[in-house]
């Protein structure tokens, strides 16, 4: 295994997996960390739930993937985190990252959250979605992570303990001799992070060729469009093809993600399937269960229901002060997780999920040990094959990501009824 990644939620190392897999890397993405070792592969993608739990728990959590990541011999290291930065003022990327690093005894890392074909672009250490401060795109109303200051710079201020740098674009548009220059300056004076400005795929290929060798690399999935070619130079990539195919058999829909696109993606695919809402009020009381909404999804399997919690964000708002922000994921989160295992159990065979959060509980819950990757739904999202005998097709989407008729297309890819 040439590169280990850390991924601290499901639907970015499907993300991650996918960049990699079409950099020519031989890549497999696992759940959680895996038991075995020897696995053969190029690239090495370990799917963790960090984004939104306790600090000192995402921190141990992610240096126990980065001993066994270093066991399985990686000579450069991944923190993946979303391309909008989800995290606090109190953490979770921030102290993760100066964990790996003093875990390494790495002098710096870069931290670049961008990821052009979706909309993500740093300017001036200022994160943009799609031309939007990111302060001004939805995500300051994130029900666990609201991103209410678009300067990253600034914001990981708030959480780590070192000094962060600031690579610009000025600095960025003169090429890899050029950044790797600032990178080693900032080393020299103690800088251990360092946000680099983009806003296209040549500057990340810029990027990824200045951190040859780096020990430790953060960002969202684009950082890595670049780092597949630093081993291929060094003549340790061959051939690689994907262990994935395509299956038969119903397909269902889960969506947990309140994202502007998330709930566009709702109403298109409502409009000619089955769609069975699950209110956060209905939820908590008892009025919604699992075994209503598996009996409801049965009775509809052939037209590929989904079932979906996604709603305005302000009512999930209300919802929180009713109940409690961490009481509520909970709920909703084990709802999904049991109602994907008695679907898979029923026969569902394609299964495309919306949302992070609700993506790590339904792959938890179906105790996946890891996936093959396969052909990109969209940019960021491939079709996903679980290695094991029951055969499961998935995609995993994060809120944000995918066209309007992004969950037809992805049962599409996933196989056929």
């Amino acid at each position: 295994m040439l590169l280990g990644a850390i991924a601290d939620d499901f639907t970015g190392a499907s993300d991650l997996a996918n960049t990699l897999a079409k950099g020519g890397m031989k890549t497999v993405q696992f759940v959680g960390v895996p038991r075995e070792k020897g696995i053969a592969c190029d690239a090495g993608v370990v799917a963790l739930k960090t984004r939104s739990i306790a600090v000192k728990d995402a921190v141990a959590q992610s240096i126990e993937a980065l001993d066994w990541l270093l066991a399985q011999g990686c000579e450069q290291i991944l923190f993946k985190y979303c391309s909008t930065f989800d995290s606090t003022k109190e953490g979770n990327i921030g102290p993760v990252a100066e964990a790996l690093l003093d875990k390494m005894k790495a002098p710096i890392a870069v931290v670049c959250p961008v990821f052009p074909a979706t909309g993500r672009t740093l300017f001036d250490g200022h994160l943009f979605v799609l031309g939007k401060l990111l302060s001004e795109s939805g995500m300051e109303k994130h029900p666990l992570t609201p991103m209410t200051d678009p300067n990253i710079q600034r914001w990981l201020r708030y959480q780590t303990k070192g000094e962060v740098g600031l690579v610009p674009y000025s600095t960025v548009r003169q090429g890899s001799a050029a950044i790797k220059t600032t990178l080693d300056k900032l080393a020299g004076e103690g800088t251990r992070l360092a946000v680099v400005d983009a806003v296209a795929d040549e500057d990340l290929l810029a990027i990824g060729s200045a951190i040859t060798g780096h020990k430790l690399v953060t960002g969202g999935s684009g950082i890595a469009l670049g780092l597949p070619e630093n081993f291929r130079k060094a003549g340790k990539l061959g051939a690689q093809g994907s262990a994935f195919s395509a299956t038969s058999g119903p397909g269902v829909v889960l969506s947990g993600s309140c994202s502007n696109q998330s709930r566009a993606q709702v109403v298109a695919y409502t409009a000619k399937h089955p769609g069975i809402h699950v209110a956060p009020d209905e939820l908590m009381s008892g009025a919604m269960s699992v075994d209503r909404a598996f009996t409801e999804a049965m009775q509809r399997l052939a037209h590929q229901p989904m079932i979906y919690t996604t709603a305005d964000p302000a009512e999930v708002g209300d919802a929180q002060k009713r109940y409690g922000r961490e009481k509520i994921a909970e709920a909703i989160e084990d709802f999904f997780g049991e109602l994907a295992v008695r679907l898979a159990h029923a026969g569902a065979r394609r299964i495309v999920v919306g949302g992070g959060e609700t993506s790590g509980a339904v792959v938890t819950a179906l105790e996946i040990d890891a996936f093959a990757i396969g052909p990109e739904i969209a940019p960021g999202v491939p079709a996903l094959a679980e290695t094991g005998e029951r055969g499961l097709r998935l995609a995993l989407k994060s809120g944000n990501f995918g066209g309007t008729d992004f969950y037809d297309d992805a049962l599409g890819v996933l196989g056929k009824a």
